[in-house]
């Protein structure tokens, strides 16, 4: 949820200098103030593979009067530092404060402030889509409710919810004084750790649970501004980081043998019904079904997988006959079988006339 990507102008030339993703920000710190990143190692002239990227964002740091912080805080959070959109509480001072650190391959960050709720548009995923998942945990001292693809949950404080982040969501928070604390990274490194882990997404982690209070820690200590002695002890955070996301998953308010059923149940007519309404088009794939949907490619063609039919399998069987039910119908008489199959999403005629004889024993033309 949280990651560098253009900076807005109103920053300024110094700041705008470090505009890019997280991953393609210098090491070099010589023109940004070392307030806003602070990128440390051992050897300060390391390559960005030996560092530690920080980012404090503080709306009291901006210069004007609380409405213009307000404003370029709020402002800054959509078109450069984390692509989210942020809605302040209405008749109480404005405060912000954003932090970012980076490690490896794995990002944390923190939000604090007066702020009402926090969200993800499909705007905000185009503009910089990731195939992370978040560890969302609720820092403050008020509940927070997340809502993520058609579901709802309510979080504690002390709290913690896996969500995706190429899907939308929205934050809000109670009272309108938001602690947030993100932490991410790829979903292969947590699947490598747990593979269950997507059965287990929007699903609440109680704040008894010890596992909150250990990635707390571990946030504290990462956006503390202390050094990191070496490449090898970044890379030992990135693995830690996402031993605890993938460790928080396992541990996540127990799904039944019926709900998880049941989910993948739903999950799988989903795709389903996308390929049933996109088959004609020649470019859909497992990759776009599952972005639309807010899950993984794999996690789309292990569902498939499950009924026995996969992906590519079930495209080409939607084309077939749909191909056949045109040249079945007498008003198609006028269209060449060429025609018909390129309708259906074929791009060979050559293609389409093999798998046609292959799947009904017959030519194209013999059904007419």
């Amino acid at each position: 949820m949280f990651s560098s990507t253009d900076l807005p102008p109103h920053l300024g030339a110094s700041i705008a200098a470090s505009k890019g993703s997280f991953s393609e920000m210098p090491c070099s710190t010589d023109h940004i103030p070392a307030t806003w990143i602070s990128c440390q190692s051992e050897d300060r002239s390391r390559s960005y593979e030996g560092c530690l990227h920080r980012i404090i964002y503080n709306s009291s740091d901006l210069i004007g009067g609380e409405q213009i912080q307000k404003e370029q805080w709020i402002s800054s959070l959509t078109s450069g530092y984390a692509r989210l959109r942020a809605d302040p509480a209405i008749d109480r001072s404005f405060e912000g404060e954003l932090r970012i650190v980076r490690a490896c391959d794995v990002s944390v960050g923190t939000i604090h402030g007066t702020v009402k709720s926090i969200s993800r548009t499909t705007e905000d995923i185009a503009a910089q889509s990731t195939n992370n998942v978040v560890l969302l945990l609720n820092a403050g001292h008020s509940p927070l409710s997340v809502d993520q693809s058609g579901r709802s949950v309510d979080l504690s404080p002390g709290a913690s919810v896996l969500v995706e982040q190429s899907a939308p969501s929205i934050i809000r928070v109670s009272d309108g004084q938001c602690g947030l604390i993100a932490v991410q990274t790829d979903r292969e490194r947590v699947r490598q750790r747990y593979a269950g882990f997507e059965d287990r997404l929007m699903t609440v982690v109680s704040s008894s649970m010890m596992i909150n209070a250990l990635v707390r820690a571990y946030v504290g200590v990462l956006a503390d501004e202390k050094e990191a002695e070496s490449q090898l002890t970044m890379q030992f955070v990135a693995d830690h980081i996402a031993d605890l996301i993938a460790a928080t998953a396992s541990i996540a308010a127990p799904v039944t043998a019926h709900d998880a059923r049941g989910l993948r149940a739903v999950r799988t007519q989903a795709i389903l019904t996308k390929i049933r309404g996109g088959f004609t088009n020649p470019g859909i794939s497992a990759q776009g079904v599952a972005k639309e949907l807010g899950l993984s490619a794999r996690y789309v063609q292990d569902l498939l997988q499950e009924t026995g039919i996969s992906f590519s399998e079930r495209v080409l069987e939607q084309r077939l006959q749909g191909a056949r039910k045109m040249l079945s119908q007498r008003h198609n008489d006028a269209l060449r079988v060429s025609e018909i199959a390129l309708i259906n999403g074929f791009s060979d005629v050559s293609y389409f006339n093999r798998c046609f004889r292959r799947r009904f024993g017959h030519t194209p033309t013999s059904v007419r």
